[in-house]
């Protein structure tokens, strides 16, 4: 055998045996902007965000919100707990009636999110409750579907804040993007001031993800808080006329950065974790 051919060979034997492991500790490196620095460093340490919008069945819902309420509120969040992961729980802030749910399930990196999903089916205590839910849901179905979006935290704020406990609303927005260039150089301008300039006029932050994996993309989500409608109002007349974010944004190099944004105003649902 050549000296190439066996150069070839052993490093597919190293390949091998690295195995899941290996190329777990590769996505992350690569999801966290090919950073090889230290597990301390800031990057090693974004959260994952995990967006779950389930959209429930039927016109007048028929009691599913509630059904499903108790399974996410007594079964789903605790089995989530006991793996280290925090879960915030949302409905629409009109509600007519509340069709949806949104949960926010943040892991403190992509390998607890890889092990959560792994082990949440190893959990007998998590089965055992979850068991009748999931026997008289696949008869009658609570809801059509659930979306989900898996996202990494943003380098200028690598974990999320906790609201105050007299929020009452909650905005989910979602920013897309006319290409993965334009994405960047959205998350660019949240990572070079917009964020402060959100801090510094009542826009409370919650968390900031750019979507990994998802049906809208490319794209980011991110979660802000207020006491009320108006202080929410309030928040954004000042946001927009601020004199640094009207400078910001006529800035070439952040020209045409989105082409599409969606806002949804949300509520705490009594189970929430934040």
């Amino acid at each position: 055998m050549s000296y190439l051919r066996a150069q070839n060979f052993n490093n597919f034997i190293m390949m091998k045996k690295v195995g899941f492991a290996g190329i777990l500790f590769a996505a992350s490196i690569i999801f966290s902007g090919c950073s090889t620095s230290s597990p301390t460093s800031e990057a090693s340490a974004k959260e994952i965000y995990e967006w779950r919008i389930y959209t429930l069945k039927g016109d007048s819902l028929c009691g599913n919100d509630t059904v499903l309420d108790a399974y996410l509120s007594e079964t789903f969040i605790p089995a989530y707990n006991r793996l280290g992961v925090t879960i915030g729980a949302f409905t629409p802030y009109v509600k007519e009636p509340a069709a949806s749910r949104y949960l926010l399930l943040v892991y403190p990196s992509l390998a607890a999110y890889h092990k959560a999903k792994t082990d949440v089916w190893k959990d007998q205590t998590f089965r055992n409750a979850a068991q009748p839910y999931f026997d008289t849901t696949a008869a009658t179905p609570l809801y059509s579907n659930f979306e989900s979006f898996l996202c990494e935290a943003f380098d200028v704020m690598p974990q999320m804040r906790r609201p105050d406990k007299e929020r009452t609303l909650f905005e989910y927005r979602i920013y897309h993007s006319p290409n993965e260039e334009a994405n960047q150089r959205k998350i660019k301008m949240f990572n070079n001031g917009e964020i402060n300039i959100f801090d510094r006029t009542g826009v409370n932050s919650v968390c900031y993800g750019a979507i990994l994996a998802g049906s809208r993309m490319p794209a980011l989500i991110y979660l802000t808080w207020y006491r009320d409608d108006t202080t929410r109002n309030e928040a954004w007349g000042k946001f927009r006329t601020d004199e640094e974010w009207v400078k910001m944004r006529a800035l070439p190099e952040y020209a045409n950065a989105t082409d599409e944004t969606k806002s949804i105003l949300l509520s705490p649902l009594p189970y929430s974790q934040f």
